[in-house]
């Protein structure tokens, strides 16, 4: 696990969880809001450009693909391990705390990365993928109705509790489970991995994409897969 300072970097108007993850991630000696070829970028180590994402990818694609195709670029994006849900007043007074029954896994990685695949496959790009603590706080606007009115307004790092470095198309195969029988479904690897089979059909997507996994004909209307070193032999 990694200790880091956090002094000394700019954090004028970010949001509290980015701001306290590139705190935890800095080391000394690096640079901090650089301008590299037309873009903010949040760490330059060296020549690794470090940008710290902690929401949807799409947002980022553009800039990502740019960067990776002329620098080292690497992805630090959270997953929360554990969280705790806040609910506070208008005044940021707290109402009540109570633990979110979903815990995530560096399987939602894939998640962000349905939407674009293959810059895994381009050496100058990594992920690193950091599972978390947080406290997701929420605030009563009265709007919508899955939260019956309460909307997120801020997210807090309590902790990271593990990480994993993906470099490679490899790095992500290896998140399917060794002793998973093939061909295997997507509902299947979702029942392996206790995943949705939304979060699972991300999964296969990906890994498809990034030449990991095979598609190898149809159980029903479901797509059977195998590793693509196998596919070969299944096949015959």
């Amino acid at each position: 696990m990694h200790s880091r300072p956090g002094n000394g970097i700019g954090t004028f108007n970010e949001k509290p969880l980015h701001a306290a993850l590139k705190a935890w991630y800095a080391l000394p000696g690096d640079g901090f809001e650089a301008a590299v070829d037309g873009y903010i970028v949040d760490i330059v180590r060296g020549d690794l450009l470090i940008e710290v994402q902690t929401s949807s990818f799409s947002s980022v694609r553009a800039k990502l693909a740019a960067l990776a195709a002329n620098h080292r670029l690497r992805l630090v994006y959270p997953v929360a391990r554990e969280k705790w849900i806040v609910k506070v007043n208008a005044d940021g007074e707290r109402l009540s705390r109570r633990r979110s029954p979903v815990r995530g896994s560096f399987e939602h990685v894939f998640a962000g990365l349905v939407s674009f695949p293959q810059l895994l496959a381009q050496p100058n790009f990594s992920l690193h993928a950091l599972l978390i603590q947080e406290e997701e706080l929420r605030v009563f606007t009265g709007r919508g109705w899955r939260r019956r009115g309460w909307g997120t307004c801020e997210q807090r790092l309590l902790a990271v509790v593990d990480e994993r470095l993906f470099e490679t198309p490899a790095d992500l195969g290896a998140l399917l489970p060794a002793d998973l029988a093939e061909p295997f479904t997507t509902a299947q690897l979702a029942a392996r991995l206790r995943l949705s089979r939304r979060l699972a059909g991300c999964m296969t997507y990906c890994l498809r994409a990034l030449s990991s996994i095979s598609a190898l004909g149809k159980r029903g209307n479901a797509l059977l897969y195998v590793r693509t070193a196998q596919a070969g032999d299944l096949a015959a």
